[in-house]
């Protein structure tokens, strides 16, 4: 019996190592010249491809209770990079090789890969699979045979990597239900016309994003402002969401709270700004603001309030300036494109596959792994870890 992997990245290659440890004959097509280009970029080179809080809420499918069997596997990821010789290191949960280094993870596993002597076929375009009594797989450099075939061909997100959503078209091919990939983690443009005047700033804030005026979500960290709108970690995890609720026509906005340091909440902040000014009477509202933000966020407050830069906070509207710093409405217009996404949300449904073992359900011995599946994570190392447990699924569930 053989196995053809399509697909080296990150969920195919561990596929393709559980496999191969089990004496299972093995083949991995690759569309680039080399494996991992999206691996490589992860954790901003530096892979981050663990976390220790592995909440479900981190995840996100059409079918979450059905992920949630999936996700049980998720304990057999340190094991298995320590039995490649790698030495992980633990920052308050995010763990990633000792070196650093992404290309120190696919190192160790292309040389698993060359000691059980998988075979790996570069620059093989797979066009299309049909099947008759094996499967037979279509290539710019011919065909080829397989008993198994396991997708892991990526989804459309950063297609610089060669990840272009062709897996999806198969999918269809055979039949199977694909939910609409859209981008996630990734920028979230606005419709205001000021963002130039935050554009470069970084800072500690808290997003809520609100859904059709209900509030969906909360996400506390850094963010960039840019010229567009935002972007960073703290919006990438809710641009999923926004990506879905856009596709359905719903309106999405977010909240920010430029002072979550604040924990009295807003009713509190009142006395903070009367204490200010019993200090200094001649305190400006500038100067008030830049004592805990940066100065283009101060200065863009004092102009949407409508005040001239040198007016003083103890005539300021205490109220208005409240809500702007706890409540600042940024209207959304869209999310940044495939181009700049980390991941896809959407893919092929989960209800296409059997969760214990990622067969289709409609043709046998074909398997469906990876960014091909409805599963997203937020940033941290979540969709690493689900590719990794992938890779620990096929291995369980193909025997020789």
């Amino acid at each position: 019996m053989n196995v053809v992997v399509v697909g080296a990245g990150a969920s195919g290659l561990v596929s393709a190592i559980c496999l191969a440890r089990k004496g299972i004959d093995v083949t991995i097509l690759e569309r680039n010249d080399r494996c991992g280009k999206k691996l490589l970029l992860t954790g901003n080179g530096r892979c981050n491809l663990y976390n220790s809080n592995q909440d479900i809420s981190k995840y996100h499918s059409k079918n979450i209770e059905m992920f949630s069997l999936i996700l049980k596997n998720h304990e057999r990821v340190i094991p298995f990079f320590e039995s490649l010789g790698v030495v992980l290191k633990d920052v308050e949960g995010y763990y990633y090789p000792y070196s650093n280094q992404s290309v120190s993870i696919l190192n160790c596993l292309l040389n698993e890969l060359n000691r059980l002597k998988v075979k790996i076929l570069y620059n093989t375009l797979v066009n299309k699979i049909v099947k008759k009594e094996k499967f037979i797989i279509y290539t710019n450099n011919g065909n080829y045979e397989a008993n198994k075939v396991v997708l892991a061909m990526g989804s459309c997100a950063y297609p610089k990597t060669g990840s272009v959503g062709m897996g999806y078209d198969i999918a269809k091919d055979f039949g199977c239900k694909v939910i609409k990939p859209l981008p996630s983690l990734v920028g979230v443009v606005g419709l205001d016309n000021f963002y130039k005047d935050w554009h470069g700033v970084r800072s500690e804030v808290c997003l809520t994003l609100y859904e059709n005026g209900k509030e969906v979500k909360d996400s506390m960290g850094e963010v960039q402002f840019t010229n567009y709108g935002i972007s960073g970690i703290c919006t990438f995890n809710l641009s999923g969401l926004i990506a879905r609720g856009l596709n359905k026509g719903y309106s999405e906005t977010i909240k920010i709270n430029f002072v979550p340091w604040f924990k009295k909440g807003p009713e509190k902040f009142k006395n903070f700004i009367e204490k200010r000014v019993l200090c200094s009477q001649n305190c400006t509202l500038v100067s008030f603001l830049e004592g805990f933000l940066n100065y283009k966020i101060a200065n863009l407050i004092v102009k949407i309030l409508g005040y001239d830069k040198d007016v003083k906070l103890a005539c300021v509207n205490k109220d208005k300036l409240i809500e702007l710093l706890f409540s600042f409405v940024f209207k959304v217009k869209s999310v940044k494109g495939f181009d700049e996404a980390q991941v896809c949300t959407g893919g092929v449904d989960l209800k296409e596959v059997n969760i214990n073992t990622l067969e289709s359900v409609r043709v046998k011995d074909l398997y469906f792994i990876g960014e091909m599946l409805d599963v997203d994570g937020d940033c941290g190392g979540y969709n690493l870890t689900f590719a990794w447990i992938c890779g620990f699924i096929i291995g369980d569930s193909i025997q020789n």
